[in-house]
């Protein structure tokens, strides 16, 4: 079962489209070059509508691997939360991105963080992304464009998410 999208609608013409926040990373090749393409790539699937400054962030899970580049986007999709989880998959396929361990080193990572306030637990797609008031690397590019955000599983704005994770080593590129 598909679950619907939420178009907002007046005089006829679309006027909004849900609200989507996606994580971008990379830590092989050139790292900024990788997030460039794939925010290149996104539209028209994905409306982007504000960037986050990139980090640079140490590993998270596998920590003998390359520092990522870690930035996070704003967009709109008519997409349904499962139709975009196959597209930004298929995405990083054709970026380049080879299977690797989990949490292994990486070309390009597309995560969907929130699609609107919906909670969704299917064996394919959890949004919430699960772990994401865990990841520093997340939050602290999130908290720059969504500080007020609240996250509707855990009733928390990002900024307090983000007060309880130890953001040592995550440094401001760009």
């Amino acid at each position: 079962m598909q679950v619907p999208v939420t178009l907002k609608f007046y005089r006829g013409k679309i006027v909004s489209m849900p609200t989507v926040y996606l994580a971008l990373g990379s830590n092989l090749g050139d790292r900024s070059a990788n997030l460039r393409t794939a925010l290149a790539a996104l539209p028209p699937k994905v409306k982007v509508q504000a960037l986050s400054p990139i980090y640079e962030t140490p590993p998270w899970g596998v920590t003998d691997q390359p520092a990522f580049l870690n930035m996070v986007l704003r967009g709109e999709t008519r997409l349904t939360p499962t139709n975009l989880l196959k597209y930004v998959k298929s995405l990083e396929t054709s970026l380049g991105r080879l299977p690797t361990i989990r949490y292994g080193p990486r070309l390009i990572d597309i995560d969907i963080l929130f699609y609107d306030d919906l909670v969704l637990d299917r064996s394919e797609l959890t949004l919430p992304h699960p772990r994401l008031h865990e990841r520093a690397f997340v939050l602290v590019p999130l908290a720059d464009l969504a500080p007020a955000l609240v996250h509707p599983r855990l009733g928390k704005p990002v900024r307090e998410l983000l007060r309880a994770v130890d953001t040592k080593g995550i440094v401001r590129i760009g």
